[in-house]
């Protein structure tokens, strides 16, 4: 059967999950949508390890793209693909020994959190790296020059052979502006910040994954309810 929307693609987050725990009934809704055929992809800005010690169905996604872009997993045979270089080692030491706290490193991200994107912004103009320092409410992320969620759903739909139009996406933060932004349809949950709101198709009346579930069984049932009264509202995101 051919579907209007062929995939749906995440965030983690404050979207899917409300204090790192995803509800049981957005799991059930979100197996519905496999079994109906569909595509899930998530997009998290958490580094993989993180994301394994609080969801314990990785499976339950095609693809995983994880550290805001700059890994992307395969749950079903563990493979992992880089989508940008190691952070560089003298930039993680200047952040150390500039107390930035917590610290953690991954495959292409550096994260810590507000207020130590001051020390941030010093490292990397010190060592004169091609870095960018990417927001999510409290979380300071940096990642090389071109890469963020964004990147990581193209690579992701090439993997599957999708087209962004065909994708239903749901954000909660600043970030996700970079991959909604693609998507044919692009919706923002209760809780997220009042400027992805203003830029979405829809935004829902329910928090975290109750929004999402509520968006998802008007996907399962009349996919076609999923329009908007104004085309090419997506043209308002920033770029």
């Amino acid at each position: 059967m051919r579907f209007r929307w062929q995939a749906i693609a995440a965030d983690y987050d404050g979207t899917l999950a409300d204090n790192g725990r995803v509800a049981k009934d957005t799991l059930e809704t979100l197996q519905r949508v496999r079994e109906s055929g569909r595509k899930i992809v998530l997009i998290t800005g958490r580094e993989l390890e993180s994301l394994q010690s609080v969801f314990t169905k990785p499976d339950l996604f095609d693809l995983i793209v994880a550290e805001n872009g700059a890994l992307l997993y395969h749950p079903s045979t563990g493979e992992e693909k880089p989508l940008g270089k190691i952070p560089p080692v003298a930039f993680v030491e200047m952040l150390r020994q500039s107390g930035a706290n917590p610290l953690s490193v991954g495959r292409g991200i550096v994260a810590t959190v507000r207020p130590y994107e001051a020390a941030v912004y010093h490292a990397i103009h010190a060592l004169g790296l091609d870095l960018q320092v990417i927001f999510n409410r409290e979380s300071v992320m940096t990642l090389p020059a071109g890469v963020d969620k964004g990147t990581g759903f193209r690579a992701a739909l090439a993997e599957l052979g999708l087209a962004s139009a065909s994708i239903v996406g749901f954000g909660d933060g600043e970030n996700d502006f970079a991959f909604l932004s693609l998507c044919g349809f692009s919706v923002a949950v209760a809780n997220a910040i009042p400027s992805l709101k203003e830029c979405v198709h829809l935004v829902t009346s329910g928090e975290d994954g109750a929004g999402v579930v509520e968006v998802l069984q008007k996907l399962l049932t009349a996919e076609d309810s999923l329009t908007w009264p104004t085309p090419g509202l997506t043209d308002r995101f920033p770029r």
